[in-house]
């Protein structure tokens, strides 16, 4: 089980902190590609928070692609630890250069002339 803890004073919304501490475990190996997490309910009542606080952290990370959720089937992680690492400074770069105004073609023009 992967212990993932909440910091009330921190300004970080709850999920974001919730997704970045299982982003964190997937890098760490503690939560490897295979492995089924816990359900969302069990999480939220681990952590003391509402179980759509969980599932909107743990929608991010499937969309990061680091966890699959499937119904009946629960929450496998698919996403490895250097993909993760990557996957989260591309996060902190689209949401950068979206705050800047930059639209996904900007960013990817970018990109694609840093080559």
């Amino acid at each position: 089980m992967i212990d993932v803890n909440v910091d009330r004073d921190d300004a970080a919304p709850l999920h974001e902190q919730v997704a970045t501490q299982i982003r964190q475990a997937i890098a760490d190996g503690e939560a490897k590609p295979g492995e089924r997490l816990p359900p969302a309910r069990h999480l939220a009542a681990v952590m003391g928070v509402n179980t759509n606080t969980v599932l909107r952290a743990l929608r991010t990370l499937r969309d990061e692609g680091l966890l699959e959720m499937r119904p009946r089937r629960g929450i496998r992680v698919v996403g490895t630890p250097a993909e993760s690492a990557i996957r989260s400074k591309v996060a902190e770069l689209t949401s950068l250069a979206r705050e800047q105004g930059y639209t996904r073609a900007d960013l990817l023009k970018m990109i694609t002339d840093a080559s």
